[in-house]
This record gives structure tokens, sequence and C-alpha cells, in this order.
């Protein structure tokens, strides 16, 4: 059992991508995504995990997670017992000096979505930023990866576009 710590930035660029040391493609699905626990199932490329977290602090920087390896057999019947949204995305590590961050390229319903995560092994860990991260997002649930999987990116943008032609598009008064 372990902690993990982490920062989550958006990212404003595609400059990551020439300092990619490695990509995969990403499916996962959450047997749980109450907002005191989750339980993951995830495939990467040819690998595929189950991971429990907790709740995180305060800050949401920090919290329980647990995560072993099981078949892709296993990984895919589980996915059939999942919620009902699935997340792909297409992951890039890029390496930061002693850090690397996963920069998650999201596909299908959160297509648009691009998302940098840095674990850190303390809360005052101090690194570089580089040039394509954005605002920082760290401990803002709509961030999640399970907050995600039920109220997908293209819907934020619907939300977004009818607010604002509501705003323009008043009935004018008779």
């Amino acid at each position: 059992m372990s902690i993990e710590i982490e920062r989550k930035f958006l990212v404003k660029n595609m400059n990551f991508k020439e300092q990619s040391f490695e990509k995969k493609y990403l499916k996962q699905g959450y047997l749980n995504s109450n907002k005191e626990r989750t339980v993951r199932v995830r495939i990467a490329d040819n690998e595929a995990f189950i991971t429990v977290k907790g709740k995180s602090n305060k800050a949401g920087t920090t919290r329980f997670e647990w995560e072993k390896e099981i078949t892709i057999l296993e990984a895919e019947q589980l996915m059939l017992l999942c919620e009902n949204n699935s997340i792909e995305k297409n992951r890039f590590l890029v390496k930061n000096d002693n850090f690397i961050f996963e920069v998650d390229e999201f596909l299908g319903k959160n297509k648009g979505l691009i998302v940098a995560e840095i674990e850190l092994n303390t809360e005052n860990d101090t690194f570089k930023k580089p040039n394509w991260l954005g605002k920082e997002v760290t401990g803002e649930v709509k961030y999640y990866n399970s907050s995600i999987s039920k109220h997908p990116f293209k819907n934020w943008l619907q939300k977004t576009s009818n607010k604002s032609s509501r705003k323009f598009n008043k009935p004018t008064p008779k």
C-alpha cells in the first residue's frame, strides 16, 4: 500500500509530444467512482491493472493508492462490470529533471482535453515547469478521471456554448 502525491495541470500547447519518450494507449473503466474511493480497471497497451484510490487530502495532492497488475483477459472481463462511461486516452511520458510528467490526451467524448500530472516524492517537492504546462487544476474534482468518465469534456463545451448563446440571444421585449 502506498500514498500517491501528484499535481495536475492543463496543457496549453502540443510541445510535450516532441519531448515525449514513450506513448501508450489507455482504456479505463470504473467499478466504483464514489468520491470516498475509486476502483479502476485499466488496460495500457499490453498490460492491465486494477487500482484502488482513496479520498484526496484537502489540497487534492495526496491520497491512498493501491495497484495490482492483472491479465488482459481479467481486465476485459472486469470492464464488462464497470460503470457506463469508459475513458480512452493517449498517454505521453515526458522526463523533467528527476520527475516524469504523464500527459493525457483524451479521446472520444473527452477529445480536446489534455491534462498533465506529475508524481512527487513529497508535497513540497519543486520542479521546473515546461513551456507547455498551463493552469494548475490539482484538487479540482472535475479533472479527476472518475469525474470525467461521468461528465465528459464534450458536455462542458456544450454547457458553455448554451450559456453564451442564451446570453446573446435574449428574446426582445414586445
